[in-house]
């Protein structure tokens, strides 16, 4: 029974702890629009991830693993507020109409600005390299993607940082 008890009171302390990370929640906008999410994990990382509308032309999904301040390189800031840069690497996929899909390796730098209220202003690039498979009109196609250089590239993002 004591066991048990303890278990549960590990099991709640874990919960708490990963319910307690900061995250934000927010818009990517630059060649298209992205509903934004981030979750810190740790000091030193955070998942991010988007789905948009890039170019207006299609719909996509990205998740990258972000290290923040890599290699300890911190941007001096001694007023309210902190800056940070990040880099990071994920996958993404997605679709544009009328019959093209694609899939890819996702990358990630950018460099945010956290308030000292709960906003958060970014910028970053986000490119997405991989394959393509579709209709290109009278003959079906699988080759490079490279759209994604710009397609989801760079952006400002503006998001609301909650506990």
């Amino acid at each position: 029974m004591k066991k048990l008890g303890l278990i549960c009171v590990l099991m709640a302390a874990f919960a708490a702890i990963a319910v307690a990370q900061p995250r934000a929640i927010g818009a990517r906008l630059g060649y298209g629009f992205d509903v934004s999410y981030q979750h810190t994990l740790s000091e030193e990382n955070m998942i991010s991830a988007d789905l948009g509308l890039p170019g207006f032309g299609g719909i996509e999904a990205a998740a990258t693993y972000d290290w923040l301040n890599p290699g300890g390189l911190m941007i001096p800031w001694e007023h309210k507020g902190s800056w940070n840069w990040y880099a990071g690497v994920g996958a993404g996929a997605g679709y544009y109409w009328p019959s093209v899909g694609f899939a890819g390796a996702a990358g990630r730098i950018g460099v945010e600005y956290n308030f000292w209220f709960p906003l958060q202003l970014s910028i970053d690039w986000r490119p997405i390299l991989g394959i393509e498979f579709g209709d290109r009109g009278d003959y079906p196609a699988v080759g490079f993607y490279g759209n994604g250089l710009f397609a989801g590239g760079i952006a400002l993002g503006v998001r609301y940082i909650f506990e």
